[in-house]
């Protein structure tokens, strides 16, 4: 690291560390953190809830960057959906054959794991080109995850076609999950659904399961979304308890365009009733917040959204009983 690289990474956790003070200030419902920096984590991460966010809610941190605000505000573990303008992570440097081992270890002293990498592929996609690219993709983050220790790797459903069926493009969509969940198994990862675009019934996505017949698949719950298309977290956790593996939550609230993210407690998604829910079956995945900072750039900076969730979730953790993860 050069000089001016080490200034830089000195000039952002001083503006991070601020950033959070005020949002901290101003927040009456937040719990505080056990673990609140670094300095108060052992290298292994021992202690520390397991929280994570996705880095699709900081589109313009560095690796480096990421990995310094997680472990100082008392993150487990980082996400991984894109690193500044690249989505494809098979070409960020830091993932290619001879940089893994580093990354590793760079994650190893930071006291930080990869819980899940997301993959952009449409499982509903018709063109024949474009599907067999995205899931080429998806194979290539496969490799990954694998090398990286990591247990997830994130697809979409998505949509229903035009012109298809239900029941076709079910059976479409199951194909697509068995084949990735096959080729993720003997590697030690699992392809997890996540509850996305059209695909957010609990109904819908046991269907699909059952479909892609695989060990290697299973479901990422974003509990804001089936929540926002009707369903309580405590009927959908009861449905899809047992697939569920990874965890997305965001809070938002009603708006002319549709939903509006705001800080975690803030709106009307009962985020502390999905987390409850989700402990009481004994879960022992990670509670990531996935704030959409990339496709809604208006939203607050990640460096006040994380340190907000970090604050107001492992409240949310401790009341609900899920313990650190070196005691788990």
């Amino acid at each position: 690291m050069s000089g001016h690289d080490e200034m830089d990474r000195r000039a952002f956790l001083r503006a991070a560390g601020a950033l959070a003070a005020i949002a901290a200030t101003g927040c009456t419902r937040a719990a505080s953190v056990g673990s609140p920096g670094a300095s108060a984590a052992t290298a292994s991460g021992a202690g520390r809830l397991p929280l994570g966010f996705s880095t699709l809610g900081s589109p313009k941190w560095t690796w480096t960057q990421t990995l310094d605000f997680a472990a100082s505000n008392g993150f487990a573990g980082i996400e991984l959906r894109g690193i500044q303008e690249t989505m494809d992570l098979s070409k960020r440097p830091e993932f290619q054959p001879d940089r893994l081992a580093q990354s590793k270890r760079e994650l190893a002293a930071h006291g930080l794991s990869v819980p899940c990498l997301g993959a952009s592929v449409n499982l509903h996609e018709q063109d024949s080109a474009k599907l067999g690219a995205a899931m080429a993709e998806t194979r290539r983050f496969i490799d990954i995850a694998s090398a990286l220790g990591a247990p997830y790797v994130r697809v979409f459903g998505n949509e229903y076609p035009k012109g298809m069926s239900k029941e076709a493009v079910l059976a479409y969509i199951g194909r697509g999950l068995h084949e990735l969940g096959e080729y993720a198994r003997p590697r030690g990862v699992t392809v997890v659904l996540e509850s996305h675009g059209q695909f957010v019934d609990s109904p819908t996505l046991l269907e699909l399961m059952r479909r892609a017949d695989s060990p290697g698949v299973a479901i990422l719950w974003d509990a804001h979304h089936t929540f926002v298309a009707g369903e309580q977290p405590e009927d959908t956790v009861a449905k899809l308890g047992p697939w569920i593996r990874h965890t997305h939550l965001k809070d938002s609230v009603a708006s002319n365009a549709g939903r509006k993210y705001v800080l975690t407690g803030r709106g009307e998604v009962p985020v502390k009733r999905q987390i409850e829910a989700l402990a009481r079956t004994g879960y022992k995945g990670f509670y990531s917040l996935e704030w959409e900072k990339r496709w809604h750039p208006e939203i607050e900076e990640p460096e006040v959204a994380f340190a907000d969730f970090a604050k107001v979730a492992s409240g949310y953790l401790r009341d609900a009983g899920v313990k650190p993860i070196a005691s788990r």
